[in-house]
């Protein structure tokens, strides 16, 4: 007696593709304010990072503003060419990546020199008047602290007129010096910024279990050997981060306080990539010649970001991705 036996076919197994989307939505729905908080952000890039970025094709073409983008007419790299070949190439590129190398050097180790002292400090009065004084140039005007940096670097600014009591210097104003711009830009920016950069370290200095201190001071540990074997190890994760950060900026050299600072007696010194894509760019109008000199240095910068990442990885274990 043969019957046919009737088999009910197992369910089909939920697809990954169907998993992931079910997955979303529940995160969506769970955390639905989260999302809409990030929505502003989000449009920020959108809007100011990407959407430019279709701009970049102005660096391949003749731009015309009366024929548009997509008209103009396309010269492949050709004015990459005539960068790479022109004079101010050599002078704008050394400039920039000399102001760049000092203000990473002399800068960046400030600001977390500042943060150590300030967390040794005991007197909270005094910590918070620092604080409070360090902080105040970040908050002033770039173009109320440029004016303050002529008036005291002037033929008779006080900064002057020290040196030249104390020196025996000339007298000129410094900042028709082309020998002293790159240390005036880098010590006024120490000035200016030294406070507001230290905020993020003395956050991190907070997240140090201080019971390491105490069995460190019961073992006869100075207050060097503490900073150096507890303190430098506990923030050593957030210096790292920042100087890759840095990395990502090292050739963004702020064209802002360059133009402001800067005249035509010290170009050989002081002009820079965005200072001359500035002058080509607004002024003299050559719209091509500059984005393709702006596309030139954001991939500098690119790839001193991706270098900078790989080297702290290997080194630290530390890394942004």
């Amino acid at each position: 007696m043969n019957r046919n036996l009737q088999t009910t076919a197992a369910p089909a197994a939920p697809t990954r593709t169907g998993s992931l989307r079910r997955t979303v939505a529940k995160d969506f729905i769970t955390n639905k304010y989260l999302y809409l908080m990030i929505l502003p952000v989000l449009a920020y890039y959108v809007l100011f990072h990407y959407a430019p970025m279709y701009g970049a094709l102005i660096a391949f073409k003749n731009y015309s503003p009366m024929k548009g983008i997509m008209g103009s007419p396309w010269v492949g790299l050709a004015h990459f060419e005539s960068f790479f070949s022109s004079y101010y190439f050599w002078r704008i590129f050394k400039n920039t990546i000399l102001i760049s190398l000092y203000s990473l050097l002399f800068e960046f180790p400030m600001p977390i020199l500042l943060a150590l002292l300030l967390n040794e400090v005991k007197n909270k009065t005094f910590k918070k008047t620092a604080q409070s004084i360090t902080y105040m140039p970040y908050f002033i005007s770039m173009i109320v602290i440029c004016g303050m940096i002529k008036d005291f670097t002037n033929s008779g600014g006080f900064i002057n007129t020290f040196f030249v009591s104390v020196m025996g210097t000339d007298g000129q104003a410094m900042l028709q010096k082309p020998e002293l711009f790159r240390s005036l830009y880098v010590i006024s920016d120490i000035w200016q910024r030294i406070g507001w950069e230290s905020i993020i370290y003395i956050a991190a200095l907070t997240s140090i279990d201080q019971e390491q201190y105490e069995a460190a001071r019961i073992d006869g540990a100075s207050r060097l050997q503490q900073i150096w074997n507890i303190t430098l190890p506990g923030i050593l994760p957030v210096i790292v981060i920042m100087f890759i950060l840095r990395s990502g900026n090292l050739l963004n050299v702020g064209f802002e306080k360059i133009i402001l600072l800067y005249n035509p007696v010290v170009y050989e010194t002081a002009d820079v990539i965005s200072s001359f894509v500035y002058r080509k760019g607004l002024l003299e109008f050559n719209w091509s010649y500059s984005s393709a000199v702006g596309l030139f240095n954001s991939v500098l910068n690119l790839i001193l970001l991706i270098a900078a990442n790989r080297f702290s990885k290997k080194m630290t274990d530390n890394s942004l991705w």
